[in-house]
């Protein structure tokens, strides 16, 4: 086995292969660029090598650099992640040449699968079914129009050798083909180094569907059943889930079997992905295949018990998998929820900055148990499993050059529902300040309808979130639970102001029971009964709900249940009352006394300032350029300028009719969130 092993990536992902290899008793090595100095994969790794500034193109994806940084540490093999050079076959032949081993398939199989054009046609060749497209290379915009066309719109524009929702646009039409071609290649270039290009017909409705495949170099394969990922945002795969809630048996094993098929044809040894499209017939369209390990494995290895990163060391090291098919068995159910550095109020737009606060929920060992890679025993059926993939830490900074994923986090439980009901609890868990998150989108999508019974495309949020996440508006029976809450610790927060200023010790003043709670739009009275076990809040209309919990002012996180039924509360202080973020809704509590309430409502409310003839900059980013000059009538939809964050291209537009009067920035200028960056007239 090796000694020591260098993981050429960075992140939750860097991190993550550390530690399955301090289990394994091999020595890590990270490498690290000038943005990166004291990230976590750093710190967690045995010893750590410098190869250059922040932006990929200039570290993590020249070879030349990491070459030298596997030589200088005297490692014996590499671990590629995801992303950057895990799917190079020049890297994988560098290493060969060197006499490193690659944690990962053999270059061959990389150049045969990992690269799309090419696996499509191995694909054809091999009778597998595909999504109709062109395969062949395309020179420039234009031709990608025509192209388009002659397969019908709408068309996905893809890169060739891209991964993890880079270098993709869909187009309805010849602008959008013309505009998403360049946006694509340019995208490519910055992320992958190969700005290819190729075009499929978009297949509407359909579900995303994956097949972990391993394979060893001794000619055995096996699948470990599937993932579902169809809950997708600008073809970024957001939620994750294992097994499908749609798939039966017979579908599940064709899929595998085809997968394996194809991963040994081409001579596969590593774990892989087959990714498929399949339809409301459950017939199956292969799409592409990962050579690599993909960013969601964790909820197959919580639903097989069995450690992909271990097994793609020991298969780089020559042995034989000592699992068969017969061995594989899915239990329970695992879900991942991917945590992205962007503001869902703000379009999903990337954000940057220091993590003021960062407390992921409390990770809990559960599930399927092996020993040896052998089921030793059913899998547990009492609590749920949490598990979070991180590669930050509190303090921290989120940068622009990289990817705006921060966590994974995951959960498993013996049933779906189950698995859902503690990923609710577990996002509510998850404290985040200093940067825009996800957390409040992904809790709605755990709540919607359609992904609770399961009926959901790869166009959920494009369908069901037209207009962008507003937040959620929570229904009346959850409103109640949390004006009870929120009564009953604004009433503790009021005992502990008067005990500190001396006013309860002389009495000269107690705290009342009547409260009058305010809340999305709603207004509650209520009279709060405290005893040493908790509180009893009484409603107008006669309901009673028991509160009890540990919250004392100060604390961040509420954990409390309501009528036996678990509440978890993110708390903010503001006048009169909370900040409160619980199931997807941001909301503002206000907790008063009968009389305070009276003249609240004779407040004027404040407007806030009129933006509407102002291009404000949604996100921190770099201005690639301005489409637009001073003078110009625009019309509504028209491109106005593209700004770049976090490699990704974001195009601008108007929202209406109208002439630029001003413009305060030019191309290469870096913008902060708000910043001005053209005005009309």
């Amino acid at each position: 086995m090796f000694n020591k092993i260098l993981i050429a990536n960075r992140g939750e992902i860097a991190c993550r292969v550390i530690k399955t290899a301090r289990k394994m008793g091999i020595k890590t090595v990270a490498i690290y660029s000038d943005a990166d100095k004291q990230a976590l994969h750093v710190q967690m790794a045995d010893e750590a090598v410098h190869i250059g500034p922040p932006p990929a193109n200039q570290s993590y994806i020249v070879i030349d650099k990491v070459m030298e940084a596997i030589t200088s540490s005297g490692a014996q093999a590499v671990h590629p992640g995801y992303g950057f050079l895990s799917e190079n076959a020049k890297f994988a032949e560098a290493l060969e040449a060197a006499g490193v081993a690659f944690i990962g398939p053999p270059k061959g199989a990389i150049e045969a699968m990992g690269d799309k054009i090419t696996s499509k046609k191995i694909a054809q060749e091999a009778g597998v079914s595909t999504v109709p497209g062109y395969m062949g290379l395309i020179e420039d915009a234009e031709e990608a129009v025509k192209i388009s066309g002659e397969v019908g719109y709408p068309v996905m524009i893809k890169a060739s050798a891209g991964g993890g929702g880079k270098g993709m646009r869909i187009a309805w039409n010849d602008d959008e083909a013309r505009e998403g071609f360049q946006s694509s290649k340019n995208e490519a270039a910055n992320s992958f180094g190969d700005d290819r290009i190729f075009i499929e017909k978009f297949v509407t409705q359909p579900r995303h569907i994956e097949i972990q495949v391993l394979c060893d170099s001794h000619g055995n394969g096996i699948y470990l059943g599937e993932r579902e990922c169809s809950i997708q945002r600008r073809n970024q795969k957001v939620v994750e889930e294992a097994p499908s809630p749609f798939l039966d048996e017979a579908t599940r094993r064709a899929m595998g079997e085809q997968a394996v098929a194809l991963a040994q044809a081409v001579g596969y040894a590593s774990a892989g992905t087959v990714e498929f499209i399949v339809d409301g017939e459950k017939n199956f369209y292969f799409l592409e295949m990962n050579t690599r390990l993909q960013v969601e494995h964790p909820v197959t290895e919580l639903i097989t018990g069995v450690d992909l990163v271990e097994q793609m060391i020991r298969v780089a090291n020559g042995e034989k998998l000592s699992i068969t098919q017969d061995d594989v068995t899915l239990t329970g159910w695992a879900i991942e929820n991917r945590l992205y550095a962007e503001d869902p109020y703000r379009g999903f737009l990337p954000s940057i900055g220091r993590l003021t606060r960062y407390r992921p929920p409390m990770e809990v060992a559960a599930g399927p148990l092996l020993e040896n890679d052998k089921w030793q025993g059913e899998a547990p059926s009492g609590p749920a499993a949490v598990r979070n993939d991180t590669g930050v830490y509190e303090g921290g900074e989120i940068s622009m050059y990289y990817d705006p994923m921060i966590a994974k986090l995951c959960t498993w439980a013996p049933t779906r529902g189950e698995a859902i009901e503690a990923m609710r609890v577990a996002l509510d868990s998850f404290e985040v300040e200093g940067i825009g998150h996800n957390l409040p989108f992904l809790s709605a999508v755990m709540d919607h309808p359609k992904f609770v019974s399961g009926d959901m495309t790869t166009a959920f949020i494009a369908e069901e979130y037209p207009d962008g996440f507003e937040g959620v508006e929570l229904p009346e029976a959850e409103l109640m639970r949390i004006a009870a809450a929120c009564s009953a610790m604004h009433r503790v927060a009021e005992i502990r102001r008067a005990r500190v200023s001396g006013r309860m010790d002389n009495h000269e003043r107690k705290v009342g029971a009547d409260w009058n709670v305010r809340l999305q739009g709603q207004s509650y009275d209520v009279v709060v009964d405290a005893d040493q076990d908790g509180s009893t809040v009484r409603f107008e209309d006669g309901t009673d709900l028991r509160v009890s919990g540990s919250w004392t002012p100060g604390d961040q996180l509420a954990e409390m249940t309501v009528n036996d039924a678990p509440l978890v509360l993110k708390v903010g202080k503001i006048s009169g009352g909370f900040r409160i973020r619980t199931r997807g809704a941001e909301i503002k509590v206000h907790v008063r006394t009968p009389r305070q309430a009276e003249l609240a409502r004779k407040m004027p409310e404040k407007l806030p300032p009129d933006t509407s003839k102002m291009l404000l900059c949604p996100m921190p980013g770099l201005v690639v350029k301005m489409d637009v000059a001073v003078g110009d009538e625009v019309q509504d939809g028209q491109a106005l300028c593209t700004i770049e964050a976090m490699k990704m291209e974001n195009i601008l537009r108007a929202e209406r009719k109208g002439v630029v009067s001003k413009i305060n920035a030019a191309a290469g200028d870096s913008l902060a969130v708000d910043d001005i960056i053209m005005e009309f007239e």
